[in-house]
């Protein structure tokens, strides 16, 4: 394994559950927009499985309403409004994502962001978690045409990178990102530290590898880092 990794130029990261745990903040602002339509909180551990899914996940879980049902479009308004607002209150990075960025940079790996996260909403986060400028590439759920699982996202992070697809490695807490990272190319690893429920089965998403922590990308990579 060690050898075919020695190509690798590039570590992509999928955002939330993968790079920084969004979650306290999304569930946070969850909440507040059931407290205002009458509702009661919702347990934080009801929240988290779902917070990858996006955020009409999130509304059909505080208010089993899906896009084209009436009063959805009001309640997203309000929900990201009220994340927006308070985007990085508790967000953080993953513990140890912070020596795996550093390690990746000192050994003249780049690497960079590709997630379904609309960009006016992944750039505000970003920037206040200090990777803006440090990410070779930030690709957003409308940067492209189309969002994973095509790979469409994934072939542009790479052009904006100046890696090839076979040169790229892809960690991501969801389905959908194992099966963009492969399609464009791409080995891959299943984040198991992020945000996945008990439903699901990432061993069966054929991914390259699981991780149970950041620091296992510099394992998994050996001599390509080293």
């Amino acid at each position: 394994m060690t050898k075919e990794l020695l190509n690798v130029r590039t570590v992509l990261f999928d955002l939330d559950g993968t790079l920084a745990d969004t979650a306290p903040d999304l569930a946070d602002a969850l909440n507040t927009v059931r407290e205002q339509n009458c509702f009661s909180p919702m347990s934080y551990d009801v929240i988290r499985p779902i917070v990858s899914h996006g955020s009409n996940a999130l509304i059909y879980l505080g208010f089993e309403l899906s896009p084209g049902d009436e009063g959805f479009d009001a309640i997203r308004d309000q929900l990201l409004d009220t994340y927006l607002e308070n985007i990085a209150n508790k967000t953080r990075l993953f513990p140890g994502m912070e020596q795996v960025l550093d390690t990746l940079e000192a050994k003249g790996l780049n690497w960079g962001v590709v997630t379904n996260k609309p960009s006016w909403l992944t750039e505000p986060l970003l920037r206040q978690l200090g990777l803006k400028q440090r990410a070779a590439c930030i690709v957003s759920g409308d940067t492209t045409t189309k969002r994973k699982p095509d790979p469409e996202p994934m072939l542009f992070a790479c052009q904006l990178a100046g890696s090839r697809g076979c040169e790229c490695l892809y960690v991501g807490d969801a389905e959908r990102d194992i099966v963009a990272g492969r399609r464009a190319g791409m080995r891959t690893l299943a984040a198991l530290f992020g945000y996945i429920s008990e439903h699901e089965h990432p061993d069966q998403w054929g991914a390259d590898g699981m991780i149970d922590q950041p620091q296992d990308i510099l394992t998994w990579l050996g001599r390509a880092v080293a």
